[in-house]
Formats: structure tokens, sequence, C-alpha cells
């Protein structure tokens, strides 16, 4: 079934074109959750709530951008929703915040499982930043206006974020250079 015969169905309460969108679509939506919370439980609850604010709501999808992008920025949204009725994780403090010497391309060896592993690892406040910024291009005026924070402190929260990436890998790489050291005979 095509996207735009899936909605059509939706849009009238059909039960088969629900179980189609979300058959076509669950997977990739809770790896967006996923990518926010890092209790996998707490990414089906959002996962869930996404679909039923996503099936009450799809009247209001006009079709300016494509389904799939529409329903990312619901599940976006209810992530970090369920992230702010938990508690304040952000930091304030933005002073002597220096520029992180970071290399992008240090990823390229990388695969994405890995990559995502150490976003995982990261302090709810820096992942949620890192995540909004790096991966689904909000800009740091949108994270602080969802957040409800500091434009200074999303910019803080993501140079952190960065910085403990950094570190993360080459912990890592220094990990990987003991083992093939301690592999290698002479």
């Amino acid at each position: 079934m095509e996207d735009n015969q899936i909605i059509a169905g939706c849009k009238t309460g059909d039960r088969i074109s629900q179980k189609a969108l979300w058959d076509k679509y669950s997977k990739k939506l809770f790896a967006v959750s996923s990518r926010y919370l890092q209790n996998s439980e707490d990414a089906e609850d959002v996962l869930i709530e996404s679909f039923v604010k996503i099936y009450n709501s799809i009247g209001k999808f006009r079709g300016d951008s494509s389904i799939e992008t529409w329903m990312r920025r619901i599940i976006v949204n209810q992530s970090i929703n369920k992230i702010r009725a938990r508690k304040s994780i952000y930091e304030t403090d933005v002073d002597g915040i220096s520029p992180v010497p970071f290399d992008d391309s240090q990823f390229e060896e990388m695969d994405v499982q890995q990559i995502l592993k150490l976003v995982q690892e990261l302090p709810e406040g820096f992942r949620t930043v890192f995540n909004m910024y790096a991966i689904d291009g909000y800009s740091h005026k949108e994270i602080a206006d969802s957040l409800g924070i500091q434009e200074g402190t999303s910019r803080s929260q993501f140079a952190k974020a960065r910085r403990s990436l950094a570190q993360s890998l080459n912990q890592l790489r220094n990990f990987q250079k003991i083992n093939e050291d301690d592999i290698r005979i002479d």
C-alpha cells in the first residue's frame, strides 16, 4: 500500500491502514525515540503515545513534507516531553566553554551501531541536545524553545556532548590499540 493510500485510510479511521502505517514506520520511529531515551521501555511508551497522537492528528497532515518527516517531528517532541516530565537535566553554567577540538572524520572508521552506542552513553541532557542538533537538524534556538532552556545552555550542552564523545572515542581507540598490540606476534 502506498503512503497516500495509507494516509487516506488513516484519516477515515481504517484499522488496516493504521496497522499498515505502524508496520511501515514503527521500527524507524522506535530508533528515533531510543536515541533520546536510554530506557527501552520509555522509548516504547513514547512510540505508542506518538502513534496515538499520529492517528488522532493525521487529519491535520497537509503533505508539505513526507509523512515520515511529520511523524519524526511528533516522536521527537514526545521524547522531549518524556524527558522534561522526569526532571531538569540541563546545566545552566555556560561560562568557560571553550571550543572543543573535535574532528568529525574520527567517526568515518566506525559503524553506525558503534556511534549510536557512544551517543546513547551520554548523560541525558547532553544526549538530547546532541540528537536534536547533530542528528535531527534543529537550531540551538529551536532546541532552547523546545526544551525551555537558554540558547547558551543548548550550545553548552552540545559542546560538552562533543567533548564527551571525543573522550569516549579516544578511550575506545586506546583500548583497541592495546588489544591489537596484545595480539601481535613478533
